[in-house]
């Protein structure tokens, strides 16, 4: 099945998202879950969507505390 335009943007949306959680995690450490999402400043699920395409190359670790989930820089 051959991937069409909209799909390719949606890629790369995502694929920006995960920089941007990254660049944020980069400089500010660990944060909640919450935290991260205002700070990158984009919706939730965009947020999360990032989050996995990092954690898919293991790049970042999730760690729950209680009701929270903190996340940081993997290796």
């Amino acid at each position: 099945m051959a991937n069409d335009a909209g799909s390719d943007s949606l890629v790369a949306g995502i694929g920006l998202i995960a920089g941007k959680v990254w660049q944020t995690l980069d400089a500010e450490g660990p944060l909640s879950f919450g935290r991260l999402v205002k700070k990158v400043g984009a919706p939730r699920d965009s947020v999360m969507q990032g989050l996995g395409w990092l954690a898919r190359e293991d790049k970042v670790r999730i760690v729950e505390q209680g009701r929270t989930r903190i996340v940081s820089l993997g290796k």
